[in-house]
């Protein structure tokens, strides 16, 4: 009896030491699972952000190609200046940044940097600082941009800034819309330097 009580007891002893084995090894597994889902899931983000990445690069790889091939580049001048002013916004010199960094390293061609405003008269506090006319406004704004290109690395030899005025308006001074069309800067690809 006390014989058959001992082997019950290790019996029972040794089931449970399976049983509970078996308990880690199941939780441990899970564990595994679990991670193995964390990591499958993280490596499909990061998937999609190269993807993101990769159509990013190739769209604006495509807009140098559209540049070159259309000649002409056009910014909006309120992304680039504050009103009454021709001093670049820092979102004006990321935009001309991204570009400089597409064109710089294989320039070849002439660019012209051309600043156009609306015809809205020049204010006192221009006035003030001797800005007396839009043109001379839209110079100093072609200026400005020519200089942060160079900055940049476009070849100071191969850029020009020029300054128009109202003149050319690509859209009717009637309306507020219209006037924020015609205050823009053009950046245009020139033939080969001779």
């Amino acid at each position: 009896m006390i014989m058959r009580t001992n082997r019950q007891l290790v019996i029972g002893t040794v089931a449970s030491t399976i049983l509970v084995a078996g308990c880690v090894a199941k939780s441990k597994y899970e564990a595994l699972e679990a991670e193995n889902r964390q990591l499958q899931t993280e490596n499909r983000q990061m998937h999609q952000q190269v993807a993101t990445q990769s159509a990013q690069i190739n769209a604006e790889k495509a807009q140098v190609g559209r540049l070159q091939g259309a000649i002409k580049y056009t910014v909006d001048s309120d992304l680039l200046f504050s009103p009454g002013s021709w001093e670049m916004k820092k979102s004006g010199k990321q935009v001309i940044a991204r570009l400089a960094a597409k064109l710089a390293p294989t320039q070849q061609n002439k660019l012209l940097v051309n600043g156009y405003t609306d015809n809205a008269p020049i204010g006192p506090e221009l006035k003030k600082k001797g800005i007396t006319s839009n043109e001379e406004l839209s110079q100093k704004r072609a200026e400005s941009v020519m200089e942060f290109l160079i900055s940049q690395q476009v070849k100071p030899d191969l850029v020009s800034a020029h300054g128009y005025g109202d003149a050319n308006p690509v859209a009717p001074n009637t309306t507020a819309k219209g006037r924020a069309k015609n205050r823009r800067v053009e950046l245009t690809l020139g033939g080969p330097a001779s």
